[in-house]
């Protein structure tokens, strides 16, 4: 069957796309899933989980407090939904999951998650190889700033619509295998991190059986920075129009399909490394009380 991603076939995208924009408007308080015991996940809850990712590859979650701070109870539930190859970066803990909290330890502080400033919208290891192509995010906080700190996603499947319906050459020119470039990245002059050259759309093939009944078994990766500084565009007019075109949505404060929420203690969001933001926030001055968040990136996709 032709695929929906193909720029030539209207009707295989027509239909995806209608069913995909059916789901929405989103409201979001309403598919917060409440887990009574990550340990011992019943079926009921967790297909709200997998029904959730396939409709928006976003699933939000609320977990008793008894569970809240317990990185066993995240590593658990990430695996009930097929998250298990972790992505052991540069600042992960020992377990592979990354403690974001405000820092000044060596390595860390020119890295903007480890401040109290504004992210903005990326997905997660776009600058990695593709080797090691980041498809899971996993967010779960443990202690929430004071004030702000809010957490804003988009589904890339959303963006990939929007951009197709505004000029089908913008899909073609942000999947050129050459269009965004990272540079290096270097510490104490030493390269820690190669440069990384590819797409900022990619077909990838599922891993699993399809459980939906989908005709297909593609799925759209997202390689993406809106970040100014560290970053190379192919040096051509549509690829900046499409990134023009990309900041445009980042900046419509009344977008329907924008996601908005600031986690509280024992919640957290797992997506299929869909595009996503956090704002500026301030911080406790008691360490106890500032804010951390574990995050977990993945090779896997949710299994829906």
């Amino acid at each position: 069957m032709p695929s929906p991603f193909d720029l030539h076939s209207a009707s295989a995208y027509q239909a995806w796309r209608e069913k995909k924009l059916a789901a929405y408007p989103y409201t979001l308080n309403k598919q917060i899933i409440k887990i009574d015991d990550p340990f011992q996940l019943d079926l009921a809850t967790l297909q709200a989980m997998q029904q959730a990712a396939a409709h928006y590859n976003t699933v939000f979650y609320r977990l008793p407090s008894v569970f809240a701070t317990q990185k066993a109870a995240v590593h658990t539930l990430a695996k009930r939904l097929g998250l298990i190859r972790l992505d052991n970066n540069l600042c992960a803990d020992a377990d592979a999951l990354t403690s974001l909290t405000v820092t000044q330890h060596q390595g860390q502080h020119d890295y903007i998650p480890y401040t109290n400033k504004k992210l903005s919208w990326h997905t997660d290891g776009y600058y990695n190889p593709p080797t090691q192509q980041i498809r899971g995010v996993l967010l779960h906080c443990v202690q929430p700033a004071i004030e702000g700190g809010e957490s804003r996603l988009l589904d890339h499947e959303i963006a990939y619509i929007l951009l197709r319906d505004e000029n089908p050459a913008y899909i073609a020119a942000l999947m050129q295998p050459n269009v965004m470039t990272i540079p290096a990245n270097e510490l104490n002059g030493k390269v820690i991190r190669p440069a990384s050259t590819g797409a900022v759309f990619q077909i990838n093939q599922q891993a699993h059986g399809n459980e939906q009944g989908d005709e297909h078994d593609e799925y759209l990766h997202m390689r993406y920075s809106a970040r100014l500084r560290n970053i190379i565009w192919q040096d051509d007019p549509t690829v900046k129009a499409a990134c023009d075109f990309l900041q445009s949505l980042w900046e419509d404060e009344n977008s329907p399909y924008i996601m908005r929420y600031t986690l509280q203690t024992g919640e957290g969001v797992i997506c299929n490394n869909t595009l996503h933001r956090r704002t500026a926030f301030v911080d406790a001055d008691q360490p106890q009380h500032k804010r951390l968040l574990f995050r977990g990136r993945y090779y896997d996709r949710i299994q829906c």
